[in-house]
């Protein structure tokens, strides 16, 4: 019987081998993902585009105001930009794949989308079989950013099948799998009072605090990508105060919380947050969201979960309080257990992170304490 479900990074590095993915840095092959890179190809566009079935990114480029764009310039805020990356793709007939912005874009706000040839959805390498270029769509949103070639914006994924769970089958690994933990205890299914039905774990804020999170109406200092615990958070970002466990979330603000809860992902399963859809408010509460196997697990299973920090933009004025729905998690089967675990990587960025007393920002920043 054939397994289905997301490749681990064992079959990654065989399709690398292979040809299937080329130009890959193995430090770059994560448990179930490929960080990509970007190359010095870089330009300044008029706004973000799909091609046509059967328009290449190429072929558009002239025709979208392109300008090329040096990258020992800061990239401007509010301004997209069109980068090629370095990977290219030659897939196997059965194998497809997503991608999905790393958590340190999300965490500053910069807007980033994969684009691939003749295929006319962001973020989406399918049907089965792609060959061609990869590039990317980028836009900080509240600070103008340096960027250089090799940063990784975004990870790919790649799957033979879709194995997202049902209902039944999260009642199920819920239950065998502990997937929900709150404040160091597993919660079961039945426990879960909030729910789509549709085979996803919503998750709440946490307004418990005086100060849940930081709040980012836009600076002009320029985040140097490359750097790591160099900036304190108040040189682009302030805490946000609650009162009453409450908070009011301004329109085109951008905001920096976490959920109540923490998830845990099991060796045999991925997993990301998805869009929350407008029954739970006028806002975006992710933009960047793949957790691959392993986050919360620990080294063999003793982790209890990790919260979720959440990258939030209202499209209005948004009364936002304690324990309200604000997260959607969904669980993919992986067709094997990886080699590595999230838990387990040495650079991983944010597998350290504990309870600080406000979310973790990115890696760009010293840590809160």
């Amino acid at each position: 019987m054939a397994k289905l479900g997301t490749l681990p990074c064992q079959m990654i590095n065989e399709m690398v081998k292979a040809g299937h993915i080329q130009n890959v840095l193995e430090q770059n092959i994560r448990p179930a993902s490929v960080d990509l890179r970007l190359s010095e190809e870089f330009y300044r566009v008029d706004g973000v585009f799909l091609p046509r079935p059967g328009e290449s990114v190429r072929e558009i480029i002239s025709k979208m105001g392109a300008s090329l764009h040096d990258l020992n310039y800061p990239l401007e805020r509010g301004t997209t930009y069109l980068a090629r990356l370095e990977e290219s793709l030659k897939l196997p007939p059965d194998i497809y794949a997503y991608c999905n912005p790393k958590s340190s874009t999300g965490r500053n706000d910069i807007h980033v989308r994969v684009i691939a040839d003749r295929i006319s959805r962001y973020d989406t390498v399918a049907p089965a079989g792609y060959a061609g270029e990869l590039w990317m769509a980028v836009e900080p949103r509240s600070f103008p950013i340096k960027l250089k070639p090799g940063v990784s914006l975004s990870q790919i994924r790649f799957f033979n099948h879709d194995t997202r769970f049902d209902e039944k089958e999260l009642e199920f690994f819920c239950e065998r799998d502990k997937l929900l933990w709150y404040k160091g205890s597993p919660l079961s299914y039945e426990e879960i009072k909030i729910k789509d039905y549709d085979g996803s774990l919503i998750l709440t804020i946490d307004l418990s605090g005086e100060m849940a999170g930081y709040e980012c109406r836009g600076s002009s200092k320029v985040l140097d990508f490359t750097a790591k615990d160099r900036y304190l958070p108040e040189e682009f970002f302030e805490p946000l105060r609650i009162s009453g466990k409450t908070a009011l979330l301004k329109k085109d603000s951008f905001y920096i919380l976490r959920t109540r809860e923490a998830v845990r992902v099991p060796l045999h399963f991925s997993s990301e947050i998805v869009p929350m859809d407008e029954r739970s408010g006028e806002f975006r509460t992710h933009y960047a969201g793949f957790f691959d196997p392993g986050w919360g697990w620990g080294a063999s299973g003793e982790g209890k979960g990790r919260v979720a920090v959440l990258e939030i933009r209202p499209f209005s004025d948004v009364i936002l309080r304690d324990n309200q729905p604000v997260a959607k998690f969904r669980f993919e089967k992986m067709i094997e257990a990886p080699t590595a675990s999230y838990d387990s990587l040495p650079d991983s960025s944010y597998n350290s992170q504990r309870e600080e007393i406000l979310p973790r920002l990115s890696k760009h920043f010293k840590v809160a304490v």
